[in-house]
């Protein structure tokens, strides 16, 4: 599917849908085109060589099926001298069992157009369009800011993922505090591989805003390189932020282990003192249970309630000693 927006001064954005004469529209120097494209078919795909005349090499990027787990996290940018080629991984959402769920964006960068390939839909698409069709300053400032724009709202949207994070980090918190179990420890252990997941596709993204911030490319001026570095300071702070959460996920472990540690000495010493009460005891009982026909008391009368007072005495003064001593 391909969906295309169309500026020309003077003139409201124009929406245009499906295969156009792009070579034509991409040749007027004062028009901004944007050529969006959702999983394209190979007639569609077609374009990208037949009227914007893209390098093999990119288009080979955009259409082969890559691995979604190893591959998205590798964002990238290349100078072809008449254009910029980006990949840029764009996050779908996060849950606890599949972690972070994402889709590869490829976008070119000319002088007056932009092109965006992508497998799926998302929301942010369909709100740049609906934005760029009610206010044309998206277009009407060039190439170059309608593609910041575009890698703005993508590292916008990793808002909810760091919202998520908080989340579960501030549950975890709790859970350490209260009754950890086995569950809290797997919780740990998950958010941490999603926090890892995340650095892991921030930090080259971070390196190619860098890039584009200093100027190192003709087709984004000074003027909007500025804006860029916005994004670059976002993507750090995301990356700040993903540190701190794996900081606090670290210390919760260290508190959740402290805490069972604790736990096992507390019943490793109730039943160490369990085991000394019952020491005197069990010896009377061996003592005055041998098998001798003649022994003291074998024949008293009261023989056996003096063994239980006895006993009743020993214990009660080894718990009145582990008291004062502070030991239960």
């Amino acid at each position: 599917m391909i969906r295309s927006l169309l500026w020309k001064p003077g003139q409201p954005v124009e929406k245009i849908e499906g295969i156009a004469d792009f070579d034509t529209l991409f040749a007027n120097p004062e028009a901004v085109l944007w050529v969006d494209m959702v999983d394209p078919t190979d007639q569609e795909s077609f374009i990208l060589t037949h009227d914007f005349h893209f390098h093999p090499l990119a288009i080979e990027d955009v259409i082969e099926e890559e691995d979604v787990i190893s591959e998205l996290s590798r964002s990238k940018i290349d100078d072809y001298k008449n254009y910029l080629y980006a990949e840029f991984s764009l996050t779908e959402k996060i849950t606890r069992e599949e972690g972070i769920k994402l889709q590869e964006v490829h976008l070119f960068l000319t002088k007056n157009a932009v092109v965006s390939v992508r497998d799926e839909h998302h929301r942010i698409f369909n709100y740049l369009h609906n934005r760029a069709l009610r206010d044309d300053r998206l277009m009407s400032r060039g190439a170059e800011f309608l593609f910041h724009n575009l890698l703005d709202v993508m590292v916008d949207n990793y808002n909810s993922i760091l919202e998520y994070f908080e989340k579960e980090v501030d549950a975890i918190e709790e859970d350490v505090l209260g009754e950890p179990d086995e569950e809290t420890v797997k919780n740990i252990f998950t958010l941490r591989r999603d926090i890892y997941d995340l650095k892991r596709i921030v930090l080259p993204q971070r390196e190619m805003l860098r890039q584009i911030s200093r100027g190192q490319f003709p087709l984004v001026s000074e003027r909007a390189a500025v804006y860029f570095r916005d994004i670059h300071d976002h993507l750090t702070r995301i990356i700040e932020l993903s540190e701190s959460h794996r900081d606090t996920l670290i210390s919760a472990l260290d508190v959740y282990f402290s805490n069972v540690s604790t736990k096992t000495n507390q019943i490793i010493k109730i039943l160490t003192i369990f085991t000394v009460i019952l020491m005197p005891p069990t010896f009377l009982v061996g003592l005055w249970g041998m098998n001798f026909k003649y022994m003291p008391e074998y024949n008293w009368k009261y023989g056996y309630l003096a063994f239980w007072v006895i006993i009743a005495i020993i214990t009660l003064v080894m718990i009145l000693f582990f008291k004062r001593k502070k030991w239960i």
